[in-house]
């Protein structure tokens, strides 16, 4: 461990556990607290089995007996299995060019406490001196924590070497040694939308569901899969292809070159350079979204425009992946919400009548959210006992 931090870790627990016991762990993390007999019929397992292999989860502090007071029959009370959250804490960040995104979350990805750091060089090693003193406070005064998640932009391999990353101008960097090295706590890298749909899928709006989308606005237009509850990836994993998504042939081009794509309508910077030369004067995105909502006829088809453009790309989300849920997030994801008409015509003129319902919300976008998603990449690798152990 480096000296540079006062960081200390113990072995994983996760490490000793058998398959199946960890399939036992894993189902009361993901779904408990749990009657003994609910558990038991999840993991199609009997009532001795179940007992036999919770009882060293208990013995090692994993698990817990939670009180619940609603007896069955007017018999004792049930003891359900529960997971203790805070057996183990986690540090999730979300690396842009410009700031360093940090949460503490507990073993269910709660988030404890929050901060950020601003970058002021990209050179790696200035950049995990920014972590490293991002780790220290987030974790002043607990225990060291079990691993550190970090998401950023781009294309990344191996949950470790970061292949592309324009934001920060990279290009093939070893991150994950670079921070263990220097941190000597376990790190896992990963492209921050895969990270946030992990997150998703593990602790939040796609936890109940086996497929399901994300879509996201901003700087780009990015798009996760999950199907039969796993993460959709490729070799192409990280470039931002949806948004060269055609959307219109006669719209504007975008700096590939794309006529009409999905980034040339619909990230921040094309609304507002569409909505600033129409209206004759330099506006903000948050600027353009006002007027739309005051009425400003102008900014308002702008808005209502770039908004059917999102439905009919959500549509075809839609028509192709076949999710039982679509979430729309990201830093321009406000215009789902000021252009939600627009947006739910353009989806419904780009599906079948007969087609399902489409189960679509909007998660509110946050830097923390982003952070939470790197962090719960980094608790999957631990629970799941997938990831390097720190030199």
């Amino acid at each position: 461990m480096s000296s540079d931090t006062d960081q200390a870790t113990t072995p994983s627990p996760w490490r000793t556990l058998s398959p199946t016991a960890r399939r036992v762990a894993l189902e009361v993390l993901l779904h408990g607290p749990l009657a003994r007999t609910e558990l038991a019929q999840r993991l199609e397992l009997s009532t001795p089995s179940l007992t036999r292999l919770s009882k060293p989860l208990l013995d090692m502090g994993l698990l817990r007996e939670s009180e619940d007071t609603a007896a069955r029959n007017g018999g004792r009370p049930l003891q359900p299995l529960d997971l203790d959250p805070d057996v183990q804490h986690f540090v999730g960040v979300k690396l842009t060019g410009s700031h360093a995104h940090g949460v503490l979350t507990d073993l269910r990805a709660g988030i404890k406490t929050a901060m950020d750091l601003p970058l002021h060089e990209h050179a790696p090693d200035r950049v995990v001196d920014a972590l490293t003193a991002l780790v220290t406070r987030l974790t002043a005064g607990r225990a060291g924590p079990a691993a550190i998640g970090v998401g950023l932009g781009g294309v990344v391999r191996d949950n470790a070497h970061v292949l592309r990353a324009p934001f920060l101008n990279w290009g093939a960097v070893d991150l994950a040694d670079l921070i263990e090295q220097q941190i000597g706590i376990p790190a896992v890298i990963s492209n921050d939308l895969d990270a946030l749909t992990e997150a998703e899928r593990w602790f939040g709006a796609g936890r109940d569901v086996d497929d399901f989308a994300v879509v996201t606005i901003g700087a780009g237009v990015g798009l996760g899969v999950v199907v039969h509850d796993a993460l959709v990836t490729g070799p192409d994993s990280g470039l931002g292809l949806l948004g060269h998504f055609p959307l219109d042939p006669l719209g504007p081009a975008c700096p590939e070159g794309h006529r009409g794509c999905s980034n040339a309508l619909l990230t921040t910077d094309a609304i507002r350079v569409h909505a600033s030369l129409a209206l004759g004067r330099a506006l903000t995105y948050d600027e353009v979204l006002d007027l739309a909502a005051d009425g400003d006829p102008a900014a308002d088809q702008i808005i209502g425009n770039s908004a059917h453009a999102l439905g009919a790309l959500v549509a075809a989300v839609a028509n192709i992946v076949q999710p039982r849920r679509i979430i729309l997030t990201g830093e321009g994801i406000r215009l789902a919400v000021v252009g939600r008409e627009r947006l739910d015509a353009g989806i419904a003129s780009n599906r079948l009548p007969e087609a399902s319902p489409l189960d679509v919300s909007v998660l509110e976008d946050d830097p923390t959210i982003w952070a939470r998603g790197a962090a719960a990449v980094a608790i999957q690798e631990t629970v799941l006992a997938r990831g390097r152990q720190a030199s």
